[in-house]
């Protein structure tokens, strides 16, 4: 657990444009590697579009006109970001935790998991698939049928992250149609909604910080609604 200099949490209550949002990581991950910058945590919402990673497969993205289409320079293929979904863009010294990526990833998959565990879904990880994982068979769907709820997908520059993690909350899941997400056609995509939670982006907030501090440690809250 992370217990030094607090991670700055921040949250955009506004739908930030994808560009705007890349500026702003990068130009956080400059001051962190630079040392006038703190870490940071920011909680966003995007307007509909789709990403595609470095991995990403022009094959997979099946509408290429359904939403705007971004190369976001992470780890990992094609996936969505909409309203609905909460994104965590994690700017954090890696260099200052041990060069540990594997670890570091690993965290972002339990800090998922906590927070889903917070209502009731019980998140998993699978061999060979990244993200967080949810069995329908416990949520009242088919025995062996699995859905995708959190994707991750990170970038290091001078061992400083950036891009994160989303959280399905409430999208509209029809919005997934135009890609495979994450390459992955043989399984679904889900959300708190479609699994039957009844949970606001505000409810998922205070549990993404909760959580956050429970793996990583403390942080500090900054002002909501920056832009």
């Amino acid at each position: 657990m992370n217990t030094r200099t607090p991670v700055e949490w921040r949250i955009s209550n506004d739908f930030i444009p994808y560009p705007n949002a890349v500026t702003e990581m990068e130009e956080r991950v400059a001051g962190i590697s630079s040392g006038h910058s703190d870490e940071q945590v920011w909680m966003v919402q995007h307007p509909p579009l789709y990403t595609a990673g470095t991995s990403a497969d022009d094959a997979d993205l099946l509408d290429a006109h359904k939403f705007p289409v971004f190369q976001a320079g992470r780890g990992g293929e094609f996936t969505y970001h909409g309203p609905g979904q909460r994104v965590g863009y994690v700017m954090m010294d890696i260099n200052q935790r041990g060069r540990d990526i594997r670890r570091f990833v690993r965290d972002l998959e339990e800090w998922m998991i906590v927070t889903l565990a917070t209502f009731g879904v019980n998140g998993e990880r699978r061999e060979g698939r990244v993200g967080i994982w949810v069995d329908r068979g416990r949520h009242g769907g088919l025995p062996g049928q699995e859905d995708k709820i959190a994707a991750i997908g990170v970038r290091l520059r001078r061992w400083v992250s950036f891009h994160g993690v989303s959280l399905n909350i409430c999208p509209d899941l029809s919005h997934y149609d135009g890609i495979v997400p994450c390459g992955i056609s043989q399984h679904g995509v889900t959300s708190l909604r479609d699994l039957g939670v009844d949970a606001t982006v505000e409810d998922v907030d205070i549990a993404l910080k909760e959580s956050f501090e429970t793996v990583f440690g403390r942080s500090t809250v900054i002002p909501t609604g920056v832009s």
